[in-house]
């Protein structure tokens, strides 16, 4: 039989938690915003409609199986505890008739501040107060969820159709397909580090493409440039560094039950040598995902997911969560791309 799959949204009041909601119904899930804490089990025993099934265990909830249930809680929600929910959502994966998801959505005090400002809301905690009190005080009461979400969505510079395909790529109809989704995320360090990030390498000592008037207003998705980054002596040895890190935690997580991880890799502009080992990264860990199968099921380890955050943006296309099933590419590209270098040398 079928899980019920479950998913759980928190986080910081207008960080996006009603758009994800509403990207998880548009995916086939119920969404429940803000009941009682102390009614969140027995909610989802019931599968969201309040009348207990079967015998109450997760196994013997009949059609519950089929069925996608997502809830909204936040510092609104009465009785509203970030230990007690942890509690609940400790207790709840016990159960093997469901999968459990918790989702922190959040974004950066300045668009908070923005977003307050244009709706003209009050902050839930600063009702009479200043909103930025209320939103420090928020991050404080939530941390403990942050720190144990299974994903966290920061939506500071994401547009809503944006969310809406990566609340599809991970909770949609193709989720399923491995244990783990790992998403690659390029960045530029003067812009922030990804908060989400689970593993951070930094690039910015390799030879930089910038420098180069041929090649500076191209990215590392061109082979030209990743031949140039990969002429750096020091590369093969980084590139194989990160690779064996990886390659030793990632089969840990999936062991451990995590759903998601994200590795990301840093440089000084986000555009060139960041994004290349990126791609790099993710021709590697595809290849290996697919010669390691879940034993018994054709499922596999892991699924990969690529973001160029800068290169998002600047809207560029195929800059954002992009599934990535094969390699993009053959390192004969890369070796083209060393050619015509020598060629306009």
């Amino acid at each position: 039989m079928s899980r019920l799959s479950v998913v759980i949204v928190t986080g910081l009041s207008g960080g996006g938690k009603a758009s994800i909601l509403r990207a998880l119904e548009d995916v086939g899930y119920e969404a429940v915003d803000n009941p009682p804490v102390t009614m969140l089990e027995e909610m989802i025993a019931s599968g969201g409609d309040g009348t207990p099934e079967g015998n109450g265990s997760a196994e013997g909830r009949g059609t519950l199986g089929r069925r996608k249930l997502a809830v909204g809680i936040d510092a609104r929600t009465r009785g509203f505890d970030a230990i007690d929910v942890l509690d609940a959502v400790a207790r709840l994966r016990k159960e093997p008739g469901l999968r459990l998801d918790l989702v922190y959505g959040w974004a950066d005090e300045s668009t908070l501040l923005r977003r307050y400002s244009e709706t003209r809301r009050r902050h839930p905690l600063a009702p009479q107060g200043v909103v930025a009190d209320g939103i420090a005080a928020e991050i404080a009461l939530t941390e403990p969820l942050r720190e144990e979400a299974d994903l966290v969505v920061d939506t500071s510079d994401l547009p809503i159709a944006t969310l809406r395909h990566l609340i599809e790529r991970h909770f949609g109809a193709d989720a399923g397909q491995a244990q783990m989704a790992v998403s690659l995320v390029s960045f530029a360090y003067p812009k922030g580090l990804p908060r989400e990030a689970d593993l951070v390498f930094d690039a910015r000592f390799l030879r930089n493409p910038h420098y180069d008037p041929i090649l500076r207003e191209k990215t590392g998705l061109d082979p030209d440039v990743g031949a140039y980054v990969e002429a750096d002596p020091d590369f093969p040895i980084f590139f194989s560094r990160i690779a064996e890190l990886v390659g030793l935690v990632l089969p840990r997580f999936v062991q451990e039950g995590k759903k998601y991880a994200t590795i990301t890799i840093g440089c000084t502009g986000g555009r060139h040598r960041s994004v290349h080992l990126i791609e790099k990264l993710a021709n590697h860990l595809t290849s290996r995902a697919a010669a390691r199968p879940v034993d018994g099921g054709g499922v596999a380890l892991w699924r990969v997911f690529v973001t160029h955050r800068e290169l998002a943006r600047e809207g560029k296309a195929d800059a954002f969560l992009m599934d990535r099933p094969v390699a993009r590419w053959d390192e004969t590209d890369i070796d083209k791309g060393a050619q015509a270098l020598s060629v306009q040398a």
